[in-house]
């Protein structure tokens, strides 16, 4: 299944992006996008229906980060 990420820094000043990758579940595509990125997963919370969303940590950046199935 293809989930799309979309990561937001919380801090706004920076646009979000976007990018695709072929997972089992939310949680597998969230932990190849933290790896790639070479980032730190903060928190992963499920939300009822296709969407969860987690917090990431690179550097000294925050990002809100949406996972969603296609």
């Amino acid at each position: 299944m293809q989930y799309t990420i979309e990561a937001r820094p919380l801090n706004g000043v920076v646009e979000a992006s976007s990018t695709t990758i072929e997972a089992t579940d939310a949680r597998e595509a969230l932990s190849h996008f933290v790896r790639n990125n070479k980032s730190e997963l903060v928190s992963f919370h499920r939300v009822p229906g296709r969407e969860s969303i987690a917090t990431v940590k690179k550097n000294d950046a925050v990002f809100l980060v949406r996972v969603y199935s296609e």
